[in-house]
C-alpha cells in the first residue's frame, strides 16, 4: 500500500516486516545492486533526497525506510515493546530485506542508523556487501554507556541527560519540533537549511511512537531502561565491540557537531578492505 508522495522519492509503500509496518522508499531498477540507506535522529529519509537519486540513475535499487518512531513506519501491534536499542534496530533492517527478498546490499548511515549499519555488518555480515559509515564505528554497550566521560564530553550529550528525566521526556513530547531544529543547528553549525526542508524531515516526528523509542534509546545506552531478554544474546556479541570485516568506507564531516569518535580511533575495529574519507566544506553531522 502506498502513502503520500515525499518530495523527489515519489510514493512511499509500506510493507510488514517483523514487528512493524515499515514505510520506506524504493527507486531504481528492480534487478539493480541493493543500497539500504538508513538515517539518523532528529532527521528522516530525506537526508538521502539527492544522493537516493544519484545512484537510482546509476542503476542501483535503492531501499530507505523510516526507522520505528519516524514517519509512516507503525507496530504491528499495541503490545509491542516501543524499543530503541541498539540491536532491534538492526533486527528492524534484516527483517526489511527479507521482506522485500533483498539477499544482500550495500548499508550506508548516519548517526543512529550508522550505528543500526554497523550492528548489521558485525552480526549478519553476509547480508552487508559493503558498508558505508558517517563517524566510523559506533557500537556500543550499556558498561561502556554507563563510564563518565570528561565535562566537555559530558556536555556534548546534555539532551542524554535530560531524557533520563520525565521532564525531559515531557519536553521533548512537547517541543519535538523546536528540539529536532536545535539539534539541526548545534550538529551541523554551518549547514543553512531553510524552513521547507526542515519541515519535511520534522513531519517524521509526529510519529505516534517517536518520543517513546527516542527516550528509550537514550535510557537504554546509559543503562537506565532494559531492552528486551530475546535481544541479550545480541548485546552481549556487540558489548564485546566485534570487529568489521565488511568491506567499509568511512566518511567524517569537518564541521561536525554532535558528539563522535576521532577516525584514528576506530580505524582498526575494521578489519577488511578499509578506507576512511573527511570530507571538508562545513560538512556536518547530517552528512549525506
Amino acid at each position: 500500500m502506498s502513502a503520500p508522495a515525499a518530495g523527489p522519492f515519489g510514493p512511499v509503500q509500506r510493507i510488514a516486516a517483523g514487528v512493524l509496518d515499515v514505510g520506506y522508499v524504493d527507486i531504481g531498477p528492480p534487478g539493480g545492486r541493493a543500497v539500504l540507506l538508513l538515517h539518523g535522529w532528529p532527521y528522516d529519509i530525506h537526508s538521502y533526497a539527492d544522493v537516493a537519486l544519484a545512484l537510482a540513475a546509476a542503476g542501483y535499487r535503492v531501499i530507505v525506510p523510516y526507522l520505528r518512531g519516524h514517519g509512516v513506519t507503525r507496530f504491528r501491534s499495541d503490545d509491542a515493546p516501543r524499543n530503541g536499542q541498539q540491536s532491534v534496530l538492526a533486527v528492524d533492517a534484516i527483517a526489511l530485506l527479507d521482506a522485500l527478498g533483498v539477499d544482500q546490499a550495500i548499508v550506508g548511515g548516519f548517526d543512529w542508523g550508522a550505528r543500526t549499519a554497523n550492528v548489521m555488518a558485525a552480526l549478519w555480515p553476509e547480508r552487508c556487501r559493503a558498508m558505508v559509515s558517517v563517524s566510523g564505528y559506533l557500537i556500543g554497550s550499556q558498561v561502556a554507556g554507563e563510564a563518565p566521560l570528561p565535562p566537555a564530553a559530558e556536555q556534548a550529550w546534555w539532551y542524554q541527560y535530560y531524557f533520563a528525566t520525565e521532564r525531559g521526556r515531557a519536553g521533548y513530547q512537547a517541543y519535538r519540533h523546536d528540539f529536532a531544529r536545535l539539534i539541526w543547528h548545534t550538529a551541523s553549525p554551518a549547514w543553512r537549511f531553510d524552513d521547507a526542508t526542515f519541515e519535511r524531515s520534522a513531519a517524521a516526528f509526529d510519529n505516534p511512537d517517536h518520543v517513546a523509542v527516542v527516550i528509550h534509546n537514550y535510557r537504554w545506552r546509559i543503562g537506565l531502561a532494559a531492552g528486551e531478554p530475546r535481544f541479550d544474546v545480541l548485546e552481549q556479541r556487540l558489548a564485546a565491540f566485534p570487529p568489521i570485516a565488511v568491506p567499509t568506507v568511512t566518511l567524517e564531516g569537518d564541521a561536525n557537531g554532535a558528539p563522535h569518535p576521532d577516525p584514528a580511533d576506530y580505524a582498526a575495529r575494521f578489519t577488511g578492505k578499509y578506507l576512511h574519507r573527511t570530507l571538508t566544506g562545513g560538512i556536518g553531522h547530517n552528512l549525506p
